[in-house]
C-alpha cells in the first residue's frame, strides 16, 4: 500500500483557479464576449476532443505541432483522439458540415481551452484558454479589415492605448515571392513547398538556437554550396519591397482600410509568418510595446485568412479569415500595465447576513432566501468566528450591506441593513427594505 502523500501541485503547465483567479479570468472572457458581440458575432463552441485525423490532413495545421504538441491517444473503441491544440479546424468543420444550411457571412466566435505538449514558460503553458474570432463568406479586403479592426478594438476595451501595441501585417503571397526573390538572386530555385518549410521554421526561429535554425535551414534548401549567400540575402532583405507580388495590393489595401478607421498603430512587417499551413493570404499580428515605442516582442494574438480549410472536409471551399487570442498573454499585458479594474478580485455577495449565535444560523438562512427571491446576491457567515471578525470580512471582501441577526431580530422580525460604502443604516422589517438595498 502506497502511503505516499498525494501532491497538491498541477499538472505541469496548467493552472488552479482559485475564486480571485477565477474573477480575472471571468473579467477576460466578458469583456471578449461584449467586444465579439458588439461587432455582431454569435459565439459557439464544441468538444475539446477531435479525431487526429482532422490535424493529419494536408494544409491543416503544421508538422511541429501534430508530432511533438499534441495530446493524443487512442480511445477504448480503437479510435485515435487529440485535445485540441487550436480551434480553426473545428469551426472549419462546423462550418463545412452545414455550409448549405448556413446563411453567410457567418460572424461566430468561441472561447475553447486549448492543449499543446510544450514547455510551459512566460506566457506559454501547456492548456490555455482563446478567443477565436472567424468571419466566413467574404472574399474581399472588407473581411480583412473587419477582423482587424476588431482585434485592435478588443485591446482598447480592455483600457490599453494604441501606443502600447502595434499591428503587424504582412501576405503568406508576398511571404512566398519574397523567399523565391531571395532564392533567384543566388541561383537557388524555390519551389512552393520548400517556402512553406522555411516559413514554418521561422516562425518558431525563436524557440531554436541559431545552430539548430540554420542547419535545419540548411537542410531544407539543399544548397549547400549557395547556403551561405542565401542567409545573408535572407537576414539583409529581410523588410526590403524590392520584388514583385500580387499580395501588396492587398495589404496597401488593408493599410488603407485601418486608416479610414482611425486606426494608424499599423505596420507592414515582412517578417510576419505564421505557422498553420491553412493561411492563405494576409496575416497579421498584434505585439505589445511600451510607452517609448521599444518593443518588448511578446505578441498579443494572431490570425490571418483561410480560403480553403473548409475543402478538406468536402465541397466548396468556404472564404474565411479570423484571429486567436490567449488568456496567458492577455493577463500579462494587463498586469504589466495596470489595466485591470480595481477591486476586481472582490468575491463577496451583495448582501452578508452575519448570525450571532448557532440560534440564529437558520432564522438567517431564511432570510437570505428571502433576499435572494428580490434578486440579491447574499451569504450567510455561519461558523465559530468573531462577529467583529465576520464584519470586517465582509467589508473588505466588498460585500454592499451587512445584515446581524441576534435572538431580538428573529423575535420582532425587525432587522437593521447598514450600507458598508456610505455607513447609513435602515430599520424595518425586510419588505420595507429592499429599496435600501438597491442604493450602491
Amino acid at each position: 500500500m502506497n502511503t505516499k502523500n498525494l501532491s497538491t501541485d498541477p499538472y505541469k503547465g496548467v493552472r488552479d483557479f482559485y475564486p480571485k483567479d477565477m474573477a480575472v479570468q471571468q473579467y477576460i472572457y466578458d469583456t471578449w464576449s461584449q467586444t465579439a458581440e458588439s461587432f455582431g458575432f454569435a459565439r459557439y463552441d464544441a468538444s475539446i476532443l477531435e479525431p487526429s485525423d482532422i490535424y493529419k490532413a494536408k494544409g491543416a495545421a503544421n508538422e511541429e505541432m501534430v508530432n511533438d504538441q499534441t495530446y493524443t491517444f487512442v480511445d477504448r473503441g480503437d479510435r485515435e483522439v487529440t485535445l485540441r491544440p487550436e480551434m480553426t479546424p473545428t469551426v472549419a468543420r462546423l462550418v463545412a458540415k452545414k455550409s448549405r444550411e448556413l446563411a453567410f457571412p457567418l460572424r461566430w466566435y468561441s472561447i475553447p481551452n486549448l492543449f499543446r505538449y510544450e514547455r510551459p514558460q512566460k506566457g506559454r503553458l501547456r492548456e490555455h484558454w482563446q478567443l477565436n474570432c472567424d468571419l466566413f463568406g467574404i472574399d474581399d479586403i472588407a473581411a480583412d479589415v473587419e477582423i482587424i479592426a476588431l482585434a485592435n478594438q478588443l485591446l482598447l476595451d480592455f483600457g490599453a492605448k494604441p501606443n502600447q501595441f502595434e499591428i503587424r501585417i504582412n501576405s503568406r503571397k508576398v511571404y512566398i515571392d519574397f523567399l523565391k526573390s531571395v532564392g533567384d538572386s543566388v541561383g537557388i530555385e524555390l519551389a512552393d513547398e520548400t517556402c512553406l518549410d522555411i516559413l514554418r521554421l521561422r516562425d518558431r526561429q525563436d524557440k531554436v538556437d541559431a545552430k539548430t535554425y540554420i542547419e535545419e535551414l540548411k537542410t531544407i534548401i539543399g544548397s549547400p554550396d549557395s547556403f551561405d549567400d542565401f542567409l545573408k540575402q535572407l537576414e539583409a532583405r529581410d523588410n526590403v519591397t524590392s520584388f514583385n507580388s500580387e499580395g501588396f495590393d492587398d495589404l496597401e489595401k488593408i493599410g488603407n482600410g485601418l486608416l479610414k478607421l482611425g486606426i494608424t498603430n499599423i505596420k507592414r512587417d515582412s517578417k510576419i509568418s505564421r505557422g498553420f499551413d491553412y493561411y492563405t493570404g494576409v496575416i497579421f499580428e498584434i505585439f505589445e510595446v511600451d510607452e517609448h515605442a521599444n518593443y518588448t516582442g511578446r505578441a498579443l494574438l494572431g490570425g490571418g485568412r483561410y480560403d480553403n480549410l473548409t475543402s478538406m472536409f468536402g465541397g466548396e471551399a468556404v472564404p474565411g479569415i479570423g484571429f486567436g487570442m490567449g488568456d496567458v498573454t492577455m493577463r500579462d499585458f494587463l498586469e504589466t500595465h495596470n489595466l485591470l479594474p480595481e477591486n476586481i478580485e472582490k468575491t463577496a455577495a451583495h448582501v452578508a447576513i452575519i448570525p450571532l449565535n448557532e440560534a440564529e444560523y437558520m432564522p438567517a438562512q431564511a432570510l437570505a432566501h428571502q433576499i435572494r427571491q428580490a434578486g440579491f446576491s447574499v451569504s450567510t457567515d455561519i461558523g465559530s468566528r468573531k462577529m467583529q471578525k465576520k464584519y470586517s470580512d465582509a467589508k473588505e471582501n466588498g460585500s454592499k450591506f451587512v445584515i446581524v441577526i441576534g435572538e431580538d431580530e428573529v423575535k420582532t422580525g425587525i432587522i437593521t441593513v447598514k450600507n458598508l460604502n456610505s455607513g447609513t443604516e435602515e430599520k424595518g422589517e425586510i419588505g420595507q427594505l429592499m429599496n435600501f438595498l438597491s442604493v450602491e
